[in-house]
């Protein structure tokens, strides 16, 4: 991609020196799924057996990005939010959240994180030549180590609104590791009329048997795979937002999210199996 990269082979695989392809990687899995060609052969067994389970995966994976690049449109367009975290951002694609943020203000600020250092790779070579976008390596699990990175207070001001994404990447925490606790200390560093975007894996229980036996199926292939992932139900999905007063319409499958005209959403069991929304922190006296 750039030269920052530095080949090591692994069979006929090449991959940035010091990245570990013999074990699948959340990221490229998913990258994957959405077409894309920085992946290897242990994502890509992953990703052709959740197919053998969810066929239309891929249209989950391409209506998470839609729904993305809708939530950031009308954070940065209509809720005037300038500066965006997006925790677990993932390996780069088409319309990222600085491309569209920097669409309405060429200054919008924005910080990815991930866990995965090939992210880190190809964000730096993305971002070689802008000055109001960064990626950091971070866990989402040290809420503490990422709000006070040196690198993302550079550009992020807590005390102004905030745009805090987390697609795609609370469904990767254990219940054990605490996430509802995670997503409340990230929630308490946002100021008032910050916004926050999440979208989950999501089991829909006995109002939709074979979609709840999908996800239970899925959610065993992954956490046998890949050590995670929790379809979890819609009250746990909803107890991440705490307090902060969801927009409309709620927590919805995510093409059911404010939906424009371009926006590719077919009906599918996995249509029902990944759900997001978006809140507000209420300034004081308003919650």
């Amino acid at each position: 991609m750039s030269d920052s990269w530095s080949p090591a082979e692994s069979g006929r695989e090449r991959a940035p020196a010091g990245i570990e392809i013999a074990k699948p990687s959340v990221a490229r899995v998913y990258d994957f799924m959405l077409g894309g060609k920085d992946n290897f052969a242990s994502d890509r067994k992953v990703a052709e057996m959740a197919l053998q389970i969810a066929p239309d995966a891929p249209e989950a994976a391409r209506a998470n990005r839609e729904f993305l690049r809708r939530v950031v449109r009308h954070l940065a367009a209509e809720a005037g939010i300038r500066q965006f975290v997006d925790i677990g951002s993932g390996l780069p694609t088409q319309g990222n959240v600085h491309e569209i943020a920097q669409e309405v203000d060429p200054a919008a600020r924005v910080v990815y994180v991930d866990i995965d250092p090939i992210v880190l790779v190809h964000g730096r070579a993305l971002l070689a030549r802008n000055d109001t976008t960064t990626v950091i390596q971070a866990d989402i699990r040290q809420p503490q180590e990422i709000v006070n990175h040196p690198d993302l207070r550079r550009l992020v001001d807590f005390s102004q609104p905030v745009g805090l994404l987390l697609f795609g990447i609370l469904h990767h925490l254990n219940d054990d590791e605490d996430p509802e606790g995670v997503a409340a200390q990230y929630r308490e560093a946002l100021a008032p009329g910050s916004h926050v975007a999440i979208s989950h894996f999501h089991n829909p229980g006995a109002a939709l048997p074979e979609v709840a036996e999908q996800a239970a199926a899925a959610e065993k292939l992954f956490n046998e795979n890949l050590g995670t992932g929790r379809w979890r139900t819609r009250e746990e999905i909803l107890a991440f937002f705490g307090d902060f007063e969801l927009l409309d319409p709620g927590l919805v499958p995510l093409p059911e999210w404010r939906p424009g005209p371009d926006d590719h959403a077919e009906q599918g069991i996995t249509y029902h199996t990944f759900a997001g929304g978006v809140a507000r922190k209420p300034g004081p006296g308003q919650a």
